[in-house]
């Protein structure tokens, strides 16, 4: 097994030699592509797909269906790209097919979609439900399943039936019927559920993969599959996975190969990490790494994510929201403090929360989107949470007969030592072209991404919000240092 990385193009291209086929195809060229449809970034979506507390059915906007021609006149499933964080495109499930919306995931070997026997979990009824009794090729297990992932986890039971990708049917592909999906991630998510491209040693049950059965099948020309991610941001096509092979026209030059070392994830061992050109010395002893299509950002160890953080000036996502509430409303807080107004309703007073009675709730609750104005007021609900905090600790300073300074000054500084929930951090857009490029060592090579790679932009103008690529993620030894 190999992963091979492309010099100058990002492309992922996985190759199995665990087993062997005979090639046939509905394409011209033997390769079955899979299109990445690129989906306009949005700030309020993404707020919203962040807060958690936003109302499902305004989140789940209709998805518009697209469809190109590729010049080999090959079938292409689309596959769209919600803010560079999923990808997610349409399979079907049973006979006749049954659509769902999945993520293509590298870091997982199930197959799942939810379940019409899911009656108690709140995100089933946000999306579409398998119904064996509408496919008469269904094939009854009823073997009970379980799966955690870093953002949630589901439940239910295994189902045999036929999985078509694009113009091929993979037969007698056994997956998980989910009846229980209790985490928010699946409620916000844009996708029903998982495709998993993982080794079948990480495979929940021991099920075998659909990739596996593609090539067992000889439904692909070459134990092969590749992607190819379009970070043009004027560019509507997000890219393509390709099965059986890899499509010449989306790199130039020569590929770096490296050997999988521990089959579960694609993992492979790297070397250091170079900040500005300067070696950080963690990795020199080497450090191992796996390409997962399903993290959205480049975890790694949270002692080197730091420095690299640190050198491109990035702060925590929470901790700037909480200094945009003491910049703007601090004074206003203090005065009203001042005025023996009562403390909880004092962020209902500036507009940010409204008061229930007993505390501040989001103001942005339900209206999530102005459609005629085509605003978001989705941005209260950080700021509302933010605000109840600067008031705690304006009152607490108040009673210590502390100057107004200092209580502003305080409240900055505790806003500086928020913990950060969701791993992002921010950078000041205007600097992008003055961060320093971040290197990864694979296959003895050094590759670079300058800050426009690793930096994710969200949104125009004065209300443009820029992400750090780089989040914490610890994994002890003998398994870590990973990447």
């Amino acid at each position: 097994m190999k992963i091979e990385i492309a010099t100058s193009a990002i492309i992922l291209l996985l190759s199995s030699l665990l087993l062997s086929s005979t090639a046939f195809t509905t394409t011209n060229d033997g390769l079955l592509r899979i299109g990445l449809k690129r989906v306009k970034l949005d700030q309020s979506n993404r707020f919203a797909a962040r807060l958690k507390s936003r109302k499902a059915g305004a989140l789940r906007s209709p998805i518009r269906s697209y469809k190109f021609q590729d010049k080999h006149d090959t079938d292409i499933v689309e596959l769209k790209n919600y803010l560079d964080a999923q990808y997610y495109g349409e399979i079907g499930i049973g006979t006749p097919p049954q659509t769902f919306t999945v993520i293509f995931d590298t870091g997982s070997s199930n197959l799942w979609v939810p379940s019409s026997k899911c009656y108690l979990s709140i995100p089933c009824y946000f999306h579409s439900k398998y119904k064996s009794s509408q496919s008469s090729t269904y094939k009854k297990n009823g073997k009970p399943a379980a799966i955690s992932y870093g953002t949630g986890s589901i439940s239910g039971f295994f189902s045999e039936d036929s999985v078509k990708v694009g113009d091929l049917v993979v037969k007698g592909q056994e997956f998980i019927e989910a009846t229980r999906e209790p985490s928010i991630t699946f409620l916000v998510a844009k996708f029903d559920g998982l495709l998993g491209l993982g080794f079948k040693e990480i495979s929940a049950g021991n099920a075998t993969p659909v990739w596996y059965n593609m090539v067992e099948q000889g439904l692909v020309k070459d134990p092969v599959f590749s992607f190819w991610l379009n970070r043009n941001p004027e560019d509507e096509e997000g890219g393509e996975i390709v099965f059986g092979g890899v499509d010449k026209h989306h790199f130039k030059g020569k590929h770096t190969y490296v050997p999988v070392t521990q089959k579960g994830y694609w993992q492979f061992d790297m070397g250091d990490v170079l900040i500005d050109g300067k070696e950080s010395g963690f990795c020199n002893g080497g450090c191992s790494a796996i390409a997962d299509s399903g993290t959205s950002l480049l975890a790694g160890p949270t002692t080197l994510v730091a420095m690299i953080n640190h050198a491109i000036g990035a702060t925590g996502l929470v901790s700037q929201e909480c200094k945009a509430v003491v910049e703007q409303y601090g004074q206003t807080i203090v005065d009203l403090l001042l005025s023996d107004a009562q403390p909880k309703k004092i962020c209902s007073q500036v507009g940010l929360c409204t008061f229930d009675g007993n505390h501040g709730v989001s103001a942005g609750i339900e209206s999530v989107v102005d459609e005629k104005q085509g605003k978001s007021s989705g941005l209260r609900d950080g700021k509302c949470s933010s605000c109840e905090m600067a008031v705690v600790w304006m009152q607490n300073q108040l009673k210590r007969n502390q100057t107004q300074e200092r209580i502003l000054d305080y409240a900055n500084e505790l806003c500086e030592r928020l913990p950060n929930p969701t791993g992002e951090s921010t950078v000041n857009c205007e600097r992008i072209s003055s961060m320093p490029s971040i290197s990864f060592t694979i296959g003895e090579k050094v590759f670079d991404l300058s800050p426009h790679e690793y930096i994710l932009k969200i949104g125009e103008g004065a209300a443009a919000q820029c992400i750090s690529g780089f989040t914490g993620l610890d994994i002890p030894p003998p398994r870590g240092p990973l990447w």
